[in-house]
């Protein structure tokens, strides 16, 4: 009997999770409006002139696969043997992410500046945007794996439920706060959902070592996403209505774009190591 309770605990949990991550898509789907134009005045950094041209967000790929192409192969960390885990959690988890980034495209929460573009799409999106769910995985998930050869050792052992817990309500509670602005609300609703499916269902070590990683992936990620919302361009690549998010940036960067990667990223790393452990398990 005890054993039929904890069964059916487990589906009221999984199945109350579901319905929440389901009711706040629906609301937001039921809800939204298309919005004005997106904001093209965004103050930069600097301008780097190679950057003027059709083919910008292009070279951000270059720019971001080949130093990790070319370090795949160091003797410590050979990234290229764990290539196999990734492809699976990149495409499953990019599907997921280009349905979203379509559905906000076509309401007008952000939009894409020709000028910075080769000129080719495939459903509603530019090619290149296509691409970065898959060379932004790849080159966080190498710093992820270089982090895990050279400091093997777990830290943030006893702090990691206190920032996992800290994570969740600080993201809940603004997504709450600011139900009305779309981008805000689904990003920040939708990570607080998954940490709490990951406390529950996840694994401690994966969470700890991914807490560290992007630290050190904020850097590299914010440069990238700097590139394109126009903190080194004439105008940005990737533009946003100021009736989407809550109207805070890092430089040029929405603080969403910041929780967009985190949830991006460790869903990615979550399948990858899934994918993992499984083949140990197999190997044994």
């Amino acid at each position: 009997m005890s054993f039929i309770k904890a069964i059916d605990k487990e589906r009221v949990i999984k199945g109350g999770l579901l319905l929440l991550a389901i009711g706040l898509i629906g609301y937001l789907v039921f809800n939204i409006h298309d919005l004005k134009e997106v904001n093209l005045a965004v103050r930069s950094i600097t301008k780097i002139s190679f950057l003027e041209s059709n083919w910008a967000y292009f070279y951000l790929h270059l720019i971001t696969l080949i130093p990790v192409l070319a370090l795949s192969f160091d003797q410590k960390v050979a990234y290229y043997k764990s290539w196999k885990f990734l492809w699976l959690p990149i495409i499953i988890v990019g599907s997921g992410f280009i349905i979203w980034d379509v559905f906000f495209t076509l309401h007008g929460i952000w939009g894409f500046n020709a000028q910075y573009l080769s000129g080719f799409d495939f459903a509603y999106l530019p090619i290149e945007e296509w691409l970065f769910f898959v060379s932004v995985p790849f080159a966080c998930v190498f710093i992820y794996e270089c982090l895990n050869a050279y400091f093997p050792k777990d830290s943030l052992d006893v702090a990691e439920t206190w920032i996992t817990f800290g994570l969740i309500v600080v993201f809940g509670t603004i997504s709450i706060l600011y139900y009305t602005r779309p981008y805000t609300f689904l990003t920040f609703g939708l990570t607080s959902i998954f940490l709490i499916l990951h406390k529950r269902y996840g694994t401690k070590s994966v969470r700890k070592r991914f807490y560290i990683s992007y630290i050190v992936i904020l850097l590299p990620f914010l440069i990238i996403n700097g590139v394109l919302t126009g903190a080194f361009t004439e105008e940005p690549i990737v533009a946003y209505s100021e009736q989407a998010f809550m109207g805070k940036r890092i430089a040029t960067i929405p603080v969403e774009d910041s929780v967009y990667g985190f949830l991006l990223l460790m869903s990615v790393v979550t399948g990858f190591e899934v994918l993992r452990t499984k083949r140990k398990g197999i190997n044994k």
